[in-house]
């Protein structure tokens, strides 16, 4: 007892000389060390395996702890910070800009977190987030050989021991899910244990120890029988019990977009942005088509347009087949620097992913120094659909959105923004980032390519009428983003049931039914799916005002590249960056 009582003491004493330390003038040099306890004592070694992604190789033995004890000591050491951060009083001053706004950056997580763990509750209610828990630190040690495969299959034994007790908690944690989450972990559950079986173990044939070899039979297997039991337990018993609702409300809608993204606007001001937004794509859209096949209805250009798309064994070269293009425009017409010429690696998406992503870039973490590979994930149709199934799938991968999204993940969208990470101007903006920013600036990318040029005849395209089809993939795209924007805001303020999701996909979003499906299930657990769109609005926002600041003198390129160089946060904090003020973001 007298132990705790002196740690406790310890701490308070710690909090009162900091906050003397920051009144006397040299907050910044308290914040950096405060932010740097934070990540390592806290942020890191709740999310071992995020330590994994980042290039922290102490954690690669260490997997994520979800019982109900270790959740009430995070949310205890978030509280801890959260007031210790609060407690430093920046100043002002333009010099100190970076300091100043990386402390918002931090505030945002902690309270972001706690929002999750105490107010969203995924821990309580997504079955998933267990077994893909499993899939994914086993998948970080695998993926980049950032050491010999014996270092890395002794990590991986070690998170193998660690799994079955996460299963138990799932199972002592899991109260009244919502239905949607506990199939969704049903239909992922097969590959995953698939990958326990058969990707996870061809990815370590070269150990060569044979007494870690003999061990990781064991530890493997006993993952294996684990996770079958965990979907037994899920259709037997959770699947019953699931009543739940996904719906988090207004208030915590608003709160997660407030420390997330920076973002303060009323959940129905910012529906009629959305929808604006969309009516303007849906009409042009309409125009494109009808230039395109004058006797033929929207909706039926939209067929020929789904059904103009590569064989599915051929998907993985046919965006590899994109890369000389995308890049040697970029260069010619000065849209921004990039920073490498590496390519980034096609391959299928994991599996523990497949059930609600169709395409991904998995790049490597801002710390990682040995393994740099970064991956861009395509999913193949499922092989167990009918071929009617993966015909409608495959509309998804169309002439048009197969360049859009191989602009999206790579050139100049994530890939690029991945190799601008070493010049972001502080740890904080290296490791935390807004998806308004990250996926905002990959969706803008989108539409900016061809509205410089690219996907015209000669340029991506062979011809005008494959130029227009393009341009309806970037259209049919920006509706999938559309239409994420509104279902995340009206499914979780109850608004709209998932069934009328999957139809306003289909419908408004111009998605197949298959598609539309995978994105209403992805946002009953992604709520503020709205970033792309929200983010693609605040960046070609940030431009035009920009344009108007600097007249004659305004550069694409180095719009592109200051933006870039600015981290990942808001697009609040890089506009004051750029601008100098901190005018309206929408």
């Amino acid at each position: 007892m007298k132990k705790i009582l002196a740690t406790v003491a310890i701490g308070v004493c710690m909090t009162a000389g900091i906050t003397a330390h920051a009144a006397n003038g040299n907050w910044k040099q308290q914040f950096q060390t405060v932010s740097d306890e934070y990540f390592d004592r806290v942020f890191f070694p709740y999310a071992p395996t995020q330590g994994t992604l980042v290039g922290y190789h102490q954690y690669d033995a260490q997997l994520e702890d979800l019982s109900r004890k270790n959740i009430d000591a995070e949310i205890a050491a978030l509280k801890k910070y959260e007031v210790r951060i609060e407690s430093i009083h920046p100043d002002a001053s333009a010099a100190n800009f970076v300091a100043r706004s990386d402390r918002e950056i931090v505030l945002g997580n902690i309270r972001s977190t706690l929002l999750t763990l105490e107010v969203i509750r995924p821990w309580e209610k997504n079955a998933d987030n267990y077994s893909s828990l499993c899939a994914n630190g086993a998948f970080t040690l695998m993926e980049r050989k950032f050491a010999s495969p014996d270092e890395r299959l002794r990590s991986l034994i070690a998170r193998e021991k660690q799994m079955p007790a996460l299963l138990a908690d799932a199972r002592a944690n899991l109260k009244n899910p919502p239905r949607v989450y506990t199939e969704i972990a049903i239909e992922q559950l097969p590959d995953i244990i698939a990958f326990f079986e058969h990707d996870v173990p061809l990815a370590f044939a070269d150990a060569k120890d044979p007494a870690l070899n003999a061990e990781f039979a064991q530890t493997n297997a006993a993952v294996i029988a684990g996770l079958k039991d965990y979907l037994g337990w899920l259709k037997t018993d959770l699947l019953a019990k699931s009543n739940g609702d996904f719906r988090i409300g207004a208030d915590t809608f608003s709160k997660k977009l407030e420390y997330d993204e920076m973002v303060d606007l009323p959940l129905d001001k910012l529906l009629v942005i959305a929808r604006a937004d969309m009516s303007k794509n849906q009409e042009h859209f309409k125009e494109v088509a009808a230039e395109l096949e004058p006797n033929k209805t929207p909706i039926q250009v939209l067929e020929e347009l789904g059904e103009n798309h590569p064989a599915p064994d051929q998907l993985l070269d046919t965006f590899r087949a994109t890369f000389d293009g995308l890049v040697s425009f970029i260069r010619t017409h000065h849209i921004v620097t990039i920073p490498s010429d590496v390519r980034p690696i096609l391959e299928e998406t994991p599996p523990f992913m497949r059930a609600t992503t169709q395409a991904s870039m998995d790049t490597p973490g801002p710390f990682e120094t040995h393994a740099t590979e970064a991956y861009f994930n395509v999913t193949l149709p499922d092989p167990k659909m009918t071929p009617a199934q993966v015909q409608g799938y495959m509309h998804a991968f169309n002439v048009g959105t197969v360049i859009s999204t191989a602009v999206h993940e790579t050139y100049p969208g994530h890939y690029v923004q991945f190799l601008w990470v070493p010049q972001a101007p502080s740890r904080v903006r290296k490791l935390l980032g807004a998806n308004t920013n990250v996926e905002g600036w990959a969706h803008y990318t989108e539409q900016m390519m061809l509205d410089e040029g690219y996907g015209q005849p000669g340029a991506g395209a062979k011809d005008e009428r494959e130029a227009k089809f393009l341009r309806l993939g970037q259209l049919q795209d920006a509706l999938l983003r559309n239409a994420r924007f509104i279902v995340g805001i009206e499914m979780h303020t109850g608004k709209m049931s998932f069934d009328e999701a999957v139809a306003f996909f289909q419908k408004e979003g111009y998605q197949s039914k298959e598609t539309a499906l995978v994105e209403a299930k992805r946002g009953t657990s992604d709520p503020t799916y709205l970033y792309y769109t929200l983010g693609k609005l605040e960046i070609m926002k940030l431009r035009e005002d920009l344009k108007k600041k600097e007249g004659a003198a305004f550069s694409l390129e180095k719009f592109h590249d200051d933006f870039l160089k600015q981290g990942f946060p808001p697009v609040k904090i890089v506009r004051e960056a750029l601008l100098g003020d901190d005018s309206p973001a929408l």
